[in-house]
């Protein structure tokens, strides 16, 4: 079997824009991979494009083989861009494997430790400005089925916060956990907005909330800054979808920066190179819950990467996202009592609708971090992902 072409595809989604990559081979078994990157898109697809000549004419089973030959060649060796671009690639070519092998691609990563994961939601809170319009719709997340919760109620910080941004967010938090009852577990995003003093203020003030984590208080480049406030936190620290190879996850454990490590699987090279990211942090009994807040193939590469590591924790889901999302792939989950369970097609369990991603075709958008519009800036109109939508 030899590859014989590498395509990728844009879907835009209104908050991003969805890439895929889709590998083709002689045999006519063809794998997909997702490499999403926030705001970076013509840049990712152009990186995924400098690889094709680099992948026809090779053997497709040569898959950590071939993603080292490329990370040596890149020359730069690492960088969001390039880490995303061979995360996808990494993806494709088990999902051609896993078909070839007529097996999930969580038994190339050593098999399953489970066969469900728990999951979170994510978006459920766009359109959310006020405590209680956060209130109701924490309740609708739960009346999907979700038992965790995840949010930025940090609006437009920017290393500071006034004492009235301080006193809204805590609003904000106090009203979720007051609506949705002491059993749900609630998670925090900051997406490294604060600096050290405010991250552990803000920190020490939501601990009456129990919360399960606060993500990313400080910027990502500062592993020392992050360590600084998980030594005066309260409250779990999480971080790491913003770190790209395995020496960074190397640093922030060895540092104790972190209670629970979240690497990208796409953005951290691949599914397997993630399950070593995994293993490292079990040597040192911290949980691993992966950052996957994007498209539905890389939901899959995801999925299959918590089945396959010892240290899991919690998944993270798309709640609500816009309509056509599901247009754009066919796919098989089973979601019940707040899980999903372990698929059993071969490779990846999703194939890619070509045609349609060319009716949602690219178009730029902005970080919506620093201007107040972060749960606005969403998407328009949406449906449910997993669970039932509730009106």
């Amino acid at each position: 079997m030899k590859i014989t072409a590498v395509k990728t595809f844009v879907a835009n989604v209104q908050r991003t824009n969805f890439v895929f990559v889709k590998i083709y081979t002689d045999d006519g078994i063809d794998g997909v991979g997702e490499a999403t990157l926030e705001w970076k898109t013509l840049t990712i697809v152009a990186a995924l494009e400098e690889l094709e000549r680099v992948l026809v004419g090779r053997d497709p089973f040569a898959t950590d083989a071939l993603i080292e030959e490329m990370h040596r060649d890149s020359y730069w060796r690492t960088g969001a861009v390039f880490r995303t671009a061979l995360g996808a690639i990494d993806a494709a070519l088990l999902d051609i494997k896993g078909k070839a092998l007529n097996v999930p691609a969580y038994q190339l990563l050593g098999g399953q430790h489970r066969d469900r994961v728990k999951c979170y939601a994510n978006h459920w809170y766009f359109g959310a400005t006020t405590p209680d319009q956060y209130a109701i719709a924490a309740k609708k997340a739960v009346a999907m089925g979700y038992q965790a919760l995840k949010w930025d109620p940090f609006e437009a910080a920017d290393l500071e916060m006034t004492r009235a941004e301080r006193g809204k967010t805590i609003d904000i938090v106090a009203a979720v956990r007051e609506a949705v009852g002491p059993d749900i577990d609630l998670m925090l995003d900051v997406h490294g907005r604060l600096n050290v003093p405010t991250a552990i203020a803000m920190c020490r003030a939501l601990e009456p909330y129990d919360l399960a984590w606060i993500e990313e208080p400080t910027p990502p480049e500062n592993i020392d800054a992050l360590a600084q406030v998980r030594r005066a936190s309260p409250v779990p620290i999480a971080a790491g979808e913003r770190w790209y190879e395995p020496a960074r996850f190397l640093e922030a454990l060895q540092k104790e920066a972190v209670d629970i490590l979240q690497p990208d699987v796409s953005h951290a090279g691949g599914l397997a190179e993630t399950k070593r990211i995994a293993h490292m942090a079990h040597a040192s009994l911290i949980p691993v819950a992966p950052h996957n807040p994007v498209g539905p193939v890389m939901n899959a590469m995801t999925l299959h990467t918590a089945i396959a590591i010892p240290n899991f924790m919690l998944f993270e889901t798309v709640s609500i996202d816009v309509p056509w999302r599901k247009a754009l792939v066919r796919e098989t989950l089973v979601f019940e009592n707040g899980m999903l369970l372990a698929p059993t097609a071969p490779g990846l369990g999703v194939e890619l609708i070509e045609d349609a991603c060319a009716q949602f075709p690219y178009a730029p958008t902005n970080v919506p971090l620093f201007d107040g519009t972060i749960n606005t800036a969403g998407i328009a109109s949406g449906s449910a992902t997993l669970g039932k939508a509730q009106n």
